[in-house]
Formats: C-alpha cells, structure tokens, sequence
C-alpha cells in the first residue's frame, strides 16, 4: 500500500529551534543512559546521605512550628487491601532545610525558582569541628578558608561549600545542638551553635563565586546573632544555603558531588530538602 503526502508541515523558526533543542536534550539522555549502565562507573565509590529523617523530634527554630506526621487511614480498607496515607505540616524551616534568597532579599528567588544548577555541583568539605568543639558560638572565619586553600589549593568557582562544625552529632537533642530546649520568642537569645562569620560569607560570595553553602547546624548565622547579617550577604547574591546537614564527616575534602533538592513550594523562603552526595572511594 502507497501513501502519498499531500501537505508537508513547516514548523515556524521558534518551533524548529524548541525541537532541535529537544532532540539535542534526548540524545544527551540517551548517552547519560548509556554511560550510566557501563559497569564500573558508580563502583568506586558512594552514595552519602546528608538529610536527617523528620518525625516528631526533628529540631526547629524555638519559635517555628514543628513537624507533625498525622495518620488519614492505616489499615484494612472495606475492600480488604491494605492502605496507608498521612498527613503533615510544619514550618519551612526546620530539620535539613533550604533557605531560598527570598528568606533574606526582598528581590531573592523563591525556592520554586532557584535553578537547579544551583543545587547540585561538586563540593568541597571545610572541617572545623575541633574549634567549634571548643566554642559552641564558633564562627568559620576567613582564616579557616585560608588554611583550607593552602591544603587544597583554590575553592573552585561554582563549588557548593560545606562546613562541618561536627554538630550534628547533638541531633535531635535540642540542648546539645541548638543551646536551648525552651520554646517561644524568649529562648532565641538563649540559642549557642557555630555558624559562617559575615566576612568568610562575603569573600565566598565575590571572590570564589559559589554555587551554594551549607553546615550542619540550626542556622548559617551563630546562635548568638541578632542581625542574621551572613544569610543577608548570601541572599543578597543569591546564594542558597542548606541547614541541618547530617553526616558531612564521611565526606573527603574535595572529590564529591551533591544533589539537594527542597520541596518545591511556590512562592516559599524555604524547604524541607533532601540532600545526598557521591563520595568517590579514592578521595575517602
């Protein structure tokens, strides 16, 4: 049987270049597809998770409103099958947690709007979990990213920075990690974790140009601070930042590569965020 095309279709100019970029955008999945199943390729290291699990323990700011996992139905449905579904609420900010620039820039996106390069990248580790052992309202200077560069040469542009202070092995405990297990206004004076110093933020922000920085505690201001002046300077620059991060100390250096995906709330200043990272073994 013969066809004969009577009419041919023309896209117009904008139409051609959507499909061109359409079928360039497949054969580059096509070939990550590809790349991914040769053996191998993910044999050489692994999979880290940053993200502390919510439940009814996960640390939130004093004043915020915590996590609450409510049932609708567990059990035998009247059809005999199993069913479960639940119901949650509690603050943006709260447990491993994004901060969009929104947060602290009235002209900052929102969560919905931060581009996904922003979030994923490869990482570089700076410890000073000795020093914050030491001074619970410790602040990673630029002295630390000075002694951190002279070990590991430049922070790449583009890098997501991470601080490991060692916090996280206070979690969930609210006294250990935040200073405080009291609730309400009065207690934010009452907070003591290390934080990034507004300095060490600025010189980040210009001068290293990175991607994203995050810490594993409460807030990337310390405790103690009272003008939030380092979530204003990154903000600023439209910078995300990643609080409550778990388990940065089986992370190398330099070597891994990080996924933090938040919740995508429209409009939202922040976001529960799961977050992982690729440890590749010959960097560990």
């Amino acid at each position: 049987m013969r066809f004969t095309v009577r009419s041919r279709f023309e896209p117009s100019t904008s139409l051609a270049k959507r499909l061109k970029r359409s079928a360039v955008l497949a054969a580059l999945l096509v070939s990550a597809v590809g790349c991914a199943s040769r053996p191998g390729l993910w044999s050489s290291g692994r999979w880290v998770d940053l993200t502390h699990s919510f439940s009814a323990a996960t640390v939130y700011w004093p004043t915020a409103t915590p996590f609450r996992l409510e049932p609708v139905f567990v059990g035998t449905t009247k059809k005999g099958f199993h069913y479960e579904a639940y119901q949650f609420r509690a603050a943006e900010h709260g447990g491993t947690h994004l901060d969009a620039p929104n947060h602290f820039s009235a002209n900052g996106l929102a969560v919905d709007r931060i581009p996904l390069d922003r979030l994923i990248g490869p990482a570089v580790v700076i410890d000073v979990s000795s020093k914050a052992a030491e001074n619970p309202d410790y602040r990673v200077s630029l002295d630390d990213l000075a002694v951190w560069e002279e070990g590991h040469g430049p922070i790449p542009e583009q890098a997501i920075v991470l601080l490991r202070t060692g916090y996280d092995r206070f979690w969930p405990d609210p006294v250990k990690y935040l200073g405080t297990a009291e609730r309400g206004e009065a207690a934010v004076a009452k907070l003591h974790f290390p934080g990034l110093d507004p300095e060490a933020a600025r010189w980040l922000a210009q001068q290293r140009r990175i991607k994203a920085v995050g810490l594993d505690t409460a807030s990337i201001d310390y405790g103690q601070s009272s003008h939030f002046e380092t979530h204003r300077i990154l903000s600023q620059k439209r910078i995300p930042i990643f609080e409550n991060v778990a388990r940065l100390g089986e992370l190398p250096a330099t070597g891994a590569v990080v996924v933090a995906l938040p919740m995508k709330i429209e409009g939202g200043s922040g976001a529960p965020l799961r977050i992982i990272a690729w440890a590749p073994e010959k960097n560990r």
